[in-house]
């Protein structure tokens, strides 16, 4: 008996390619799972007001949420005040920081006896407690913002460039041979391969830095100066002023927090590849 010809059902090329291609993107996390840091935040906040009313805290050691939410309001303009000088610190040292290690960074990739010179100095350097880095800088840089903002760019500089490095240099082998049997140029090989690999390691800096720079302006105020939210609480801790200082401290680390998701952000914006896809 003859075999009758089997009729094979291709599938559309669109489908086939969909049935194929790996899941890139995560699955989205459900509302109600968004919702949980709010929801503990929440708990968080009243169980202190129960708690500061229960046992009766003085003020000026344990001010009560509304306390801090009345001061607030109270006192915003000076809060925005010393809160203008701060965020730009923070912002320029940011930008200084980052951009110089990101510099050095690629002097490094491209040559190794700088990197063999150079990079145990900047260990060395980020080991230094930055209490003690500051009094220093002030001392060179005086007591206005131009102090603050090299505080802050120190306190960026070292993960930035340790993550640059080793984005820049963790490329797959195999692609950087292609690259080079393709007959690519150092800049060709720099910007298609090296640059799009450091991505997700430079952001994953620019994320912490977002905070520290914060941080840095903060504590550059704290050595010497008039105006700025690390003047401010060293203002309200001498008077003090619980509630004032609680709403300061507020204050920066809504600052930190805006910053840091900005940063992320961008880097969903920019990174939106895997990055084994690149490597």
């Amino acid at each position: 008996m003859d075999d009758k010809p089997t009729a094979v059902i291709a599938e559309p090329p669109a489908v086939a390619r969909r049935a194929a291609a790996p899941a890139t993107s995560a699955p989205r996390r459900p509302r109600s799972q968004a919702l949980l840091p709010f929801i503990a935040a929440a708990v968080l906040v009243a169980a202190w007001q129960i708690l500061a009313q229960v046992f009766g805290l003085p003020i000026y050691i344990a001010p009560t949420p509304i306390q801090i939410a009345k001061t607030l309001v109270s006192e915003l303009p000076m809060l925005m005040r010393n809160f203008v000088p701060t965020a730009i610190e923070s912002l320029i040292g940011f930008v200084l920081g980052n951009s110089i290690a990101i510099a050095v960074a690629v002097l490094f990739v491209h040559s190794k006896r700088l990197e063999a010179a150079l990079y145990p100095i900047a260990v060395f350097v980020n080991t230094i407690p930055i209490l003690a880095k500051a009094p220093i800088l002030v001392l060179i840089f005086g007591l206005g913002m131009t102090s603050k903002v090299v505080i802050a760019a120190f306190i960026c500089f070292f993960p930035t460039l340790a993550n640059m490095v080793r984005g820049l240099t963790s490329v797959n082998p195999q692609s950087l041979e292609l690259m080079r049997v393709l007959s690519a140029s150092r800049a060709e090989v720099f910007w298609k391969l090296r640059v799009p690999s450091s991505l997700p390691f430079l952001f994953s800096a620019l994320k912490i830095a977002s905070t520290t720079s914060v941080l840095g302006a903060i504590v550059g105020e704290w050595i010497g100066a008039d105006l700025g939210l690390g003047a401010l609480i060293i203002e309200a801790t001498h008077n003090f002023r619980s509630p004032l200082l609680y709403a300061t401290v507020f204050v920066s680390s809504a600052w930190a927090v805006v910053f840091f998701a900005v940063v992320s952000f961008a880097e969903r914006r920019i990174v939106t590849w895997k990055q084994g896809e690149v490597s």
